[in-house]
């Protein structure tokens, strides 16, 4: 089942473009990856896919609800909450599964849903698959690593049952091992349905994942603008006849 198909997908601002032209059609169970060099657009471009930013350019259709793990700067953890209470809040927040809605939520996150008064985090962390996750339910999310933020904010996003999960800069601050790592865990959450887009400076060999690279030097320089400035820059779509 195809969940989001980008054609021709673009944004341009009164700054200039921030990405273009891109083609992107990810079904369930599939991981994808959108590299390039830094500025080159991809945060823009999977929070747009998530329906989170704008774009001027192009067709997007989605299928069903979309999550976001780490966004630095637009999703990232709470520093002054350990990784458990980070969990049983979104749980408390979500609230029980509708039983109209049960055949459309993944039973792991039905589970772990049900069980934010007894185990929220053993329960949060099988149900994404990542029981050889390194994290540490006490941890505060001020002392967390690049690498643990990720995994919190794609335990995280598997919580609400989505169709799609997008993640940013997985391969941040990583080393090689940590890369394999999250790559893999990426490949688990596709294998349990999910429809999973993750952006990078690259993919780590090995990896399962199509790749779209986006900021072709051949076009013109992207316009380096954030999405947590959106509010305080231009972002108006340039509109053309």
């Amino acid at each position: 089942m195809k969940i989001v198909e980008a054609n021709g997908l673009g944004l341009r601002t009164r700054r200039g473009w921030v990405y273009r032209d891109v083609d992107l059609s990810a079904e369930a169970g599939e991981l994808h990856a959108v590299t390039g060099p830094p500025g080159s657009g991809r945060t823009s471009l999977l929070l747009a896919l998530a329906g989170r930013f704008p774009h001027s350019h192009g067709e997007l259709r989605r299928r069903g609800p979309a999550a976001l793990g780490q966004v630095a700067g637009v999703h990232e953890p709470d520093p002054t909450l350990t990784v458990a209470e980070h969990i049983q809040e979104r749980l408390l927040l979500l609230g029980p599964v509708l039983r109209r809605r049960r055949q459309l939520v993944p039973v792991a996150a039905v589970r772990a849903r049900r069980a934010y008064r007894r185990d929220a985090f053993a329960a949060a962390i099988a149900g994404a698959g990542f029981t050889d996750a390194p994290l540490d339910p006490d941890r505060y999310g001020r002392d967390l690593t690049p690498v643990e933020r990720q995994v919190l904010g794609l335990v995280l996003a598997s919580l609400s049952g989505p169709n799609l999960i997008v993640a940013d800069d997985v391969d941040a601050g990583a080393d090689a091992p940590e890369r394999a790592w999250i790559w893999a865990a990426l490949s688990r959450l596709a294998d349990q349905g999910y429809a999973v887009v993750a952006s990078a400076r690259a993919v780590e060999p090995g990896a399962t994942a199509i790749t779209h690279r986006i900021g072709d030097p051949a076009l013109p320089g992207p316009a380096l603008v954030a999405p947590r400035a959106a509010a305080e820059a231009d972002l108006t779509p340039e509109v053309t006849a």
